[in-house]
C-alpha cells in the first residue's frame, strides 16, 4: 500500500511553487455531484487547467446536458502541447469554449469545441483571463497553491460562485480565515483522506513510496490535507453536530492568555457551556452556521488582547492552532 503523502509535501510545493498537482476525476466526479442544482443555466470557466486533458473539463462537457449548462471555458497557463504536464515554456496558451453536444452522439467532438488563442501567458489574473472570469457564473478548477490567496481574493473580488481545490492549512490564512468566519466560505464535502490523490509528473521530487501508479499509468500521490472551499451551498453545512459531553472545569481548563476553556477534539464540544471555546482546525469540516458562531483565530485574538503573537497557552505551554466558537443555542 502506498503511504500518504505527508502535509509537508504539499508544504513544499507551496513554497517552491511547484504546483502541477492535478486532480483526478474520481475526486472531480465525488465532490461535484453534491451541487448539480447550482449550475442549470450558468457559465462555468476552468481557469487553472489544461483545457485538453483536465479532468474539470472532462467532468463538465460530458455532463454538459444533464447539467443543463449554457456554455463551459476551459483556460491553461503557456501550455500548448498534447501532454499532461507542461514544464510552461511556450509563451502563449489557448482556452477552449463548449457549449454542447450539437451531433446529438453524446460526446463533446473537437469540432464541437471552440479552440482559441490567448494573446498572452494565460495566467488567470491577465487581463484577458479576467474578462473570461467576468463572463463566467461559476468557477471550478484546481488553482495553484503557492497563489491560493490571491486567486481566492480575486473571486471574492469579482462576486464569483466557486468550487476549488486548497490545501487544509488555508484554513488559517488570515485572509482565508476571514472569510470563513464571515460565512462567505466554507469547507466542501470532501476533504483529506476522502480524496484519492493528485497525479504528479515524473520529475517531481518524491520518494517511492509516497506515489503510485493508476490503471492509466499516472503518477498519484495521496494526501491527507486537502479539502474543497466553496460558497455553494451545500447540505452538509447544515447537518447539526450532535454533542454528547457536559462541562466539566476539570477536563476542560482554561488558557493562560485567553478567556476559553480547550476542546482538544471537535467530538467533544461540550453541550452546556455558555462561554468561549477553542477548538481544532479540523472543527470547520462540522462547521454548522445555524448551530455555533466563530469568534476568531488564536494568534489573531491573542495579538488582539496582549500586541504579542501567540497560540494558546496552557500551563505556560503553546498548543496547536485552535479556532475559537461559541454555541449559538446558549
Amino acid at each position: 500500500m502506498a503511504r500518504v503523502a505527508t502535509n509537508k509535501t504539499l508544504q513544499q510545493a507551496r513554497k517552491a511553487k511547484s504546483d502541477e498537482f492535478y486532480t483526478r476525476l474520481a475526486d472531480v466526479e465525488k465532490e461535484l455531484k453534491h451541487y448539480r442544482h447550482h449550475f442549470e443555466g450558468k457559465v462555468v470557466l476552468c481557469n487553472c487547467d489544461d483545457p485538453r486533458i483536465s479532468n474539470f473539463f472532462h467532468y463538465f462537457s460530458y455532463n454538459f446536458e444533464k447539467l443543463g449548462l449554457k456554455k463551459l471555458i476551459t483556460t491553461c497557463y503557456k501550455s500548448q502541447d498534447m501532454e499532461l504536464f507542461s514544464r510552461h515554456d511556450n509563451e502563449a496558451a489557448i482556452y477552449l469554449e463548449y457549449e454542447g453536444d450539437k451531433n446529438q452522439n453524446k460526446v463533446p467532438d473537437l469540432e464541437e469545441i471552440g479552440i482559441k488563442t490567448l494573446n498572452g501567458d494565460g495566467d488567470f489574473r491577465s487581463v484577458e483571463c479576467v474578462e473570461l472570469l467576468k463572463e463566467a457564473d461559476i468557477v471550478v478548477t484546481n488553482p495553484p497553491f503557492s497563489l491560493f490567496r490571491e486567486y481566492v481574493a480575486q473571486l471574492v473580488e469579482h462576486d464569483k460562485k466557486f468550487l476549488v481545490v486548497g490545501t487544509w492549512n488555508a484554513i488559517a490564512y488570515k485572509d482565508i480565515f476571514s472569510l470563513l468566519k464571515d460565512d462567505k466560505l466554507w469547507i466542501g464535502i470532501n476533504s483529506n483522506r476522502n480524496f484519492s490523490g493528485f497525479i504528479v509528473p515524473d520529475h517531481y521530487p518524491l520518494h517511492g513510496t509516497e506515489a503510485r501508479m493508476d490503471e492509466h499509468g499516472n503518477r498519484v500521490v495521496s494526501s491527507n490535507n486537502t479539502c474543497w472551499f466553496t460558497n455553494l451551498d451545500n447540505s452538509k453545512r447544515h447537518e447539526v453536530l450532535p454533542l454528547y459531553k457536559t462541562y466539566d472545569p476539570a477536563s476542560y481548563p482554561k488558557y493562560d492568555n485567553f478567556d476559553a476553556i480547550e476542546v482538544s477534539k471537535t467530538n467533544e464540544i461540550p453541550t452546556d457551556y455558555e462561554g468561549l471555546m477553542g477548538v481544532p482546525i479540523t472543527f470547520m469540516n462540522k462547521y454548522n452556521p445555524d448551530q455555533f458562531s466563530i469568534l476568531g483565530i488564536d494568534r489573531v485574538l491573542v495579538e488582539e488582547q496582549t500586541g504579542r503573537v501567540s497560540r494558546f497557552r496552557i500551563n505556560g505551554k503553546e498548543i496547536y492552532a485552535r479556532i475559537v466558537i461559541k454555541n449559538k443555542a446558549l
